[in-house]
């Protein structure tokens, strides 16, 4: 047999390798092998046999484990590393894929061409390691299969590229220096089971250490604490460990002492106090005896299916939750405990309460944190082979599937015990979950009724048994609004995809939840507030997880220097999924976007509703009372703060609780528009917020609504006779001045450079389906992006039909070549006073049979415009399915921070409901625009950016977008809304933009 046959071995690893067990804080004598290795990476290359890589000529195949052996010639790597990330490309570059992989599909062979990287240091042992019982090698974490030599002998080959593996070493080290080897394989038989939906990132990646276990030492511990009304279960599972042995909770005033296993025995707390996401209330524990002593934190709380509830102590969850990978724009995967707490202190600030760690085991310290700043957890097995459902055909789909083959059902089970056994302590953790998108089959049956007979206490989660023959909950990926209320309501009509009627009955029987949905690339997603009311109607639904957190983005330099966040295709990958993995709320750089913000006002746990005279505040927490709130109130006029105080809620409202308090705050006497604004704010600092930060936020209109005002009411006509002497100047019928600055247009204006979501097509649409038909993702249909090129949106060109007042009064033709629809628009200019007035009617011929992305005009202003203020919906960007975090106010930006640099350059910047917007110029205000509401009370948007859609359109990085003379204004009587297409359902009927006539009035009013 050769040396690599390993490499397409279908088992779970080879050699000296240990019992799984949990990650624990011990007294025993360990020893960290972080640090510089001596490194060098061998590129394969056909012919090698095994896929091995190639290896200098004469040199054996396995000579590098020998202790003579001379590195000296090579690299050094730290560990942990990717490789690929170090070396400024001398070790490979990262691949990108999410359904394909970069290899043949052909389990369990992997190419001959097979980075493999081989790693070498020594490490000196202390001679007091020589008691110990035995001494065992730790990796947390090497991508993808790895063989072990410590002093020339061969300990074993590991497998689980997120699992922690351990082997005995005992009798292969000695006291003083020993030399350590590992061979890092980039592709092996594990691959097919790790295509993840992220990077591929070679390397030791997590932690390597050595642990000497001492002779009656506390091999495992587990810790089960339960809750009931009050009381605290805890039952205490022991392995390994020698008798007596003491059990301290000191905050408890609890010692117990064992002297035999027999005495281990269940104990009741008749006083503790319960953990959950909102109050993660944690206890230090103690496991000693003579030979170890053990700490852990633990939370007492149960987790209960009731019907078809989810309940954690008693109460419904509802997870508000995000899919979260271990991503680092510059380290990968590789763990950094302040970046960690960072990004989780970040989820708090905007209202997510749980996290499924997609798709694999985080670093065992994240869930410490998780643990500690608390969040409900979904912790997923490392396992994921969703190449195979990208067959030839219908036919061709999940053939050959691991999850179905008894060849791998010793990996499956290896891979979901190693999983469960690390992580069991974990107060945070409510839900074991197989792993995702790895299709159905016999191995994933059988790992759930290991999960089932190990922790009956946790249920099981796989989205992929459909009719819930081995799971506990009903779980689904981006089903549509129709869909998710059909599931809901329990509508009897309905049969479950993938079902029969009598699985179909069996699913309804369950809690629901959406582990992935609101696709969240690029510019969206839209409709969160659709599925997030859904869930407060109908208590079966349990919420869901944002596919996904964070942006992947690869920090990367061109070769002028240019840095710019990479994705699939930017490192010469044959096969790749382009920016796929670019669909985070956070993007590459640690900014949150729109679409987060519009995440947090619609989760909030705090309801603020208005009704005749009151206002009505809602507890939707799990089990907190709003003690810690402050309910914070204010009135404006036009946009200025005129008065404001706080509400007294009296008792803290309890959680599942509604109060309502008499409405404070009048409309102003001359008439203005009058908002009033209610804010629940932290009323002390918190480890992730401080004092004031805003949890939730309502608003309502004392005032009545706008109506068209005066100076927008007439204008049919020019009222100024010679062109030229007002603050508009025309050349040739066009635009050229306006305000003492050059500037063209108005334009008229149907493209939108397509976002994500707009190019997305997998889903189908629902604008040529019945939204509320069968299953509800639509009929399929072309993306939207291939609809309006198809109809040549983004080419339209302009024929002048007429021209009066120089220019003052125009009628256009706006049609793409080879096309009979076209766009008329009619614009008029009139002076008045110091202003002029724009009014323009935008009116589709017959015959369109499409939606349109947005409609409105575009002017070409001056680049030295740098500032707007605004008084409108903002602050941030909003669209018609993701506008109810946009609250009416002033605000104020410097223009290249009005649009979302999103990883591939699209439609961006948006801001509705605008009533005036203000100009800057070389620092100071140039020119007021304010915006008139049309007979409906509807007002336009604006967008101001430095480059025309087209530039957009064309750029596929932020840094490929040239560089500009001009700033480009848009005022959008209408937009298209988002949708999460991308990856998802299409952009609810009510708010697709159907051709339609509109009217945009606008008064300029020069301000110097």
């Amino acid at each position: 047999m050769h040396p690599t046959t390993y490499l397409t071995d279908t088992g779970p690893g080879l050699g000296r390798r240990r019992t799984a067990r949990s990650w624990l804080s011990t007294d025993a004598p360990t020893l960290s092998l972080d640090g510089d290795w001596r490194f060098r990476l061998l590129a394969g290359a056909p012919g090698t046999p095994g896929a091995a890589g190639v290896l200098p000529e004469g040199e054996g195949i396995e000579a590098v484990a020998e202790p003579d052996f001379d590195d000296s010639g090579w690299d050094t790597l730290p560990v942990p590393a990717h490789w690929v990330l170090q070396g400024d490309g001398r070790y490979g570059l990262p691949i990108y894929t999410n359904v394909q992989v970069p290899f043949p599909l052909e389990p369990p062979f992997v190419p001959d061409a097979n980075p493999t990287g081989d790693y070498r240091r020594t490490f000196s042992l202390p001679g007091s390691w020589s008691d110990a019982e035995a001494v065992v090698l730790r990796f947390d974490g090497v991508e993808s299969r790895y063989k072990v030599w410590v002093n020339g002998s061969a300990v074993g080959v590991g497998s689980g590229s997120r699992l922690a593996q351990e082997f005995d070493v005992t009798d292969l080290v000695r006291p003083g220096e020993n030399l350590i080897v590992v061979r890092v394989h980039q592709w092996s038989a594990a691959s097919y089971v790790e295509d993840q939906d992220q990077w591929w990132l070679p390397g030791i990646f997590r932690s390597v250490s050595l642990q000497a276990r001492p002779a009656g030492g506390i091999e495992d511990v587990w810790l089960r604490a339960g809750y009931d009304d009050g009381a605290g279960t805890l039952e205490a599972e022991l392995r390994g460990a020698s008798f007596p042995l003491t059990l301290t909770i000191e905050e408890l005033d609890l010692s117990v002492t064992w002297d035999s296993a027999d005495e281990v025995q269940p104990l009741r707390l008749p006083s503790v106090e319960p953990w959950s996401a909102e109050v993660p209330r944690l206890y230090d524990v103690t496991v000693a005896n003579a030979a170890e002593s053990t700490a852990l934190r633990i939370g007492f709380r149960t987790v209960e299916i009731r019907g078809d509830l989810f309940l954690v102590n008693g109460r419904r969850v509802v997870f508000h939750g995000m899919n979260r990978h271990e991503t680092h724009p510059d380290r990968g995967r590789v763990f950094d405990e302040e970046f960690a707490r960072a990004d989780l202190a970040m989820m708090k600030r905007f209202n997510v309460n749980a996290i499924r760690t997609s798709h694999y085991p985080p670093h065992p310290r994240l869930l410490d944190l998780a643990d500690e700043l608390g969040f409900w957890v979904i912790l997923e097995c490392d396992l994921e082979t969703h190449a195979f459902e990208n067959g030839g055909g219908a036919h061709e789909e999940w053939r050959d599937n691991p999850s179905d083959d008894p060849r791998w059902r010793d990996a499956y089970l290896d891979r979901i015990e190693r999983t469960v056994e690390r992580d069991k302590n974990h107060p945070s953790i409510v839900m074991w979950s197989l792993g995702n998108e790895s299709g159905r089959g016999a191995n994933l049956a059988a790992m759930s009724a290991w999960v089932h007979a190990r922790d009956p206490e946790r249920p099981v989660h796989y989205e992929g048994d459909y009719t819930g023959a081995y799971t506990d909950v009903y779980s689904r990926m981006y089903s549509s609004i129709a869909e998710t209320r059909s599931i809901g309501r329990d509508d009897d009509r309905a049969v479950l995809q993938g079902c029969t009627a009598a699985e179909s009955a069996r699913q309804r029987t369950k809690p629901f939840l959406l582990c992935e949905y609101v696709h969240a690339m690029g510019n969206g997603p839209g409709a969160i507030d659709q599925y997030e009311d859904l869930v407060r109607e109908y208590p079966r639904l349990h919420g869901g997880f944002v596919w996904e957190w964070r942006d992947h983005g690869l920090r990367t330099r061109t070769a002028d220097g240019t840095e710019f966040f990479a994705y699939g295709g930017d490192f010469g990958e044959v096969v790749h999924d382009g920016n796929f993995v670019m669909d985070g709320m956070v993007l590459s750089d640690d900014t949150p976007t729109p679409g987060l913000y519009e995440w947090k006002h619609v989760v909030a746990p705090v309801g603020i509703t208005f009704d005749d005279g009151g206002i009505v505040v809602e507890n939707r927490r799990h089990s907190t009372d709003l003690g810690d709130l402050e309910l914070r109130w204010s009135v404006s006029h036009d946009g200025h703060h005129a008065d404001g105080g706080v509400l007294d809620l009296g008792e803290p409202l309890a959680a599942g609780s509604t109060t309502r308090v008499v409405r404070p705050g009048q409309p102003a006497d001359d008439g203005a528009e009058t908002w009033l604004t209610v804010e629940a704010v932290l009323a002390a600092d918190t480890v992730w917020a401080k004092a004031g930060h805003v949890v939730a936020a309502a608003q309502l209109e004392l005032s009545r609504p706008a109506s068209v005002p005066a100076w927008a009411r007439s204008g049919g006509s020019a009222t100024q006779t010679s062109p030229g002497t007002g603050q508009a100047s025309f050349e040739d019928g066009r635009l050229s001045v306006l305000a003492g600055l050059p500037v063209s247009g108005p334009r008229a204006e149907l493209w939108r450079a397509p976002t994500d979501n707009d190019m997305g097509s997998g889903f189908g649409s629902y604008d040529l389906a019945d939204p509320w038909s069968g299953l509800g993702h639509g009929v399929a249909a072309p993306s939207s992006r291939d609809v309006w090129t198809d109809a040549g949106l983004q080419r339209l060109t302009a024929r002048t039909e007429a021209v009066d007042d120089g220019g003052r009064h125009r009628r256009l033709r706006y049609a793409a070549a080879d096309s009979k629809q076209a766009l008329l628009a009619e614009e008029r200019w009139t002076t008045k006073g110091d202003a002029e007035v724009l009014r323009v009617d935008l009116v589709p011929t017959e015959g369109w049979r499409i939606h349109w992305p947005r409609l409105g005009v575009r002017f070409a202003l001056p680049g030295s415009v740098d500032r707007a203020a605004w008084f409108g919906a903002g602050e941030r960007e909003s669209y018609p399915d993701s506008s109810r975090s946009a609250l009416v106010g002033r605000f104020e930006s410097d223009v290249d921070e009005l649009t979302v640099d999103y990883a591939r350059p699209q439609e961006s910047g948006h801001r509705s409901g605008l009533r005036d917007l203000v100009l800057f110029e070389g620092g100071s205000p140039w020119l007021r625009i304010e915006a008139a509401p049309d007979l409906l009370g509807r007002r336009p948007g604006f967008t101001l950016r430095r480059h025309t859609t087209e530039q957009v359109t064309a750029a596929g990085h932020p840094h490929e977008l040239p560089a500009s003379d001009h700033v480009y204004l848009w005022i959008d009587a209408a937009q298209n809304g988002l949708g999460s297409r991308a990856c998802g359902p299409d952009v609810w009927p009510d708010h697709i933009l159907r051709p339609e006539a509109r009217t945009i009035t606008l008064r300029f009013t020069p301000l110097r």
